[in-house]
């Protein structure tokens, strides 16, 4: 895996088109049945590159005159991993195609929410490759 061609693909303009804000809205407005009745948005960020790992992180962002509480986003991972909205699958195998990666050699996972302030909670989003 070519860290440098992924660290120039995966611009903040790249990921935004990959899952952008309206994917958060479609989620929220399938799980509450209506997305303003959300506590938080979802924007995809990219965290790291590693040899044969990149992190992506999922940002929960607190929206105004709400509460991010710990209690709605520490079960999120389970949720984002099968939810079709979100489709981590999809996510994924689009990453492969515009990094020039063979998707069947892709594994990911989605790890624990952690908290990094008040307002932020991050779900990483590790893809490895074989």
């Amino acid at each position: 895996m070519n860290t440098d061609k992924i660290k120039e693909i995966l611009t903040p303009q790249k990921l935004e088109t990959l899952f952008p804000a309206q994917r958060s809205d479609d989620f929220f407005e399938a799980f509450y049945g209506d997305a303003q009745d959300s506590h938080f948005d979802i924007k995809l960020q990219l965290g790291k590159i590693e040899e044969n790992r990149i992190t992506l992180e999922f940002h929960l962002i607190q929206r105004p005159g709400k509460c991010l509480a710990c209690n709605m986003t520490y079960g999120l991972p389970h949720v984002l991993a099968r939810h079709p909205v979100i489709n981590i699958e999809g996510l994924v195998n689009d990453i492969a195609a515009i990094a020039s990666l063979d998707p069947s050699s892709l594994k990911w996972t989605l790890e624990n929410t952690s908290e990094k302030s008040s307002d932020l909670h991050v779900v990483p989003l590790i893809i490895t490759t074989n």
